[in-house]
């Protein structure tokens, strides 16, 4: 006797809002896309007309070579790469343990920790005494006290976001490995560490995307144009002529400024989206 499992149709009101956000995101992510694509491989007096066209004359290999000979691309990619690998990894390895202190205690004094550190996921870093602090301790205009800006005012992102998931986890785990004589650092690497894993890359992608865009706090905190990041270089390129934009190279750097994030999208899609799913099945 065989067991048929029976496939439950959808229903007109699914079909219904799955062609409606299709027809959303084609719209609000696709075209866009294909705007700036489509320009950035026109020439300049074809691009100042800003349509969704496809060019009558091409000129893509002398757009992109334009931007990388006089964007000043190459330099801010390594300037970007240098500032948010290790924020990053910073960030995501101190928030992580901070969370699970703040998610296995019940002291009112971590309590009011984790809520001021939370705070900054609300409300934005007040660049005039971001530039103070750093100019007494010596670091205004490094890398160094940029990136320890960047920490402090992302770190409460990867908080609030672990802080939950270890909650909705039993702690009975790390006990027995404490009963066994584990230290606090192993319970972090070989425990708690893999079981929030998904938090974390959701995390990291948040992060990545916030991070690699920074204009406002890269634009003041690192005045110095050889260590201009991805956006304020994009800034500068942009607003180098006098009266115009020259769309076709515009377009050109926001292409290649955006592209290693979403080669990271396309490598880490599955962890992504198993990190979401395992996220909202705990909580």
């Amino acid at each position: 006797m065989s067991i048929r499992q029976v496939v439950p149709t959808p229903k007109a009101g699914s079909a219904v809002r799955i062609t409606l956000l299709t027809a959303f995101g084609l719209v609000w992510i696709a075209l866009p896309f294909w705007f700036l694509v489509v320009n950035s491989f026109k020439t300049e007096g074809d691009a100042s007309v800003l349509s969704l066209a496809w060019p009558s004359t091409w000129n893509v290999l002398d757009n992109y070579r334009t931007v990388l000979d006089e964007g000043g691309y190459l330099r801010a990619l390594v300037n970007s790469l240098w500032i948010a690998v290790p924020t990053l990894a910073a960030v995501l390895v101190l928030g992580s343990m901070a969370a699970w202190v703040y998610a296995r205690s019940d002291a009112r004094s971590l309590k009011f920790a984790y809520y001021a550190s939370i705070l900054s996921v609300l409300i934005p870093p007040a660049i005039i005494p971001t530039i103070f602090v750093l100019q007494e301790l010596g670091l205004n205009g490094s890398r160094s006290g940029y990136m320890l800006t960047l920490a402090g005012t992302r770190m409460g992102i990867v908080i609030f976001l672990v802080t939950g998931f270890i909650r909705a986890i039993p702690p009975y785990i790390e006990e027995a490995a404490f009963i066994d004589g584990a230290s606090r650092l192993g319970v972090y690497r070989y425990i708690v560490l893999p079981m929030v894993k998904p938090a974390l890359f959701v995390a990291a992608i948040l992060l990545s995307i916030n991070t690699w865009n920074d204009f406002f706090m890269s634009l003041y905190l690192l005045p110095e144009p050889e260590r201009a990041t991805l956006p304020v270089a994009l800034f500068q390129f942009a607003s180098a002529t006098e009266y115009t934009f020259r769309w076709n190279l515009v377009f050109a750097h926001v292409i290649l400024t955006n592209l290693p994030l979403l080669l990271m999208y396309v490598v880490f899609q599955r962890r992504v989206m198993s990190g979401l799913t395992e996220g909202a099945l705990t909580g």
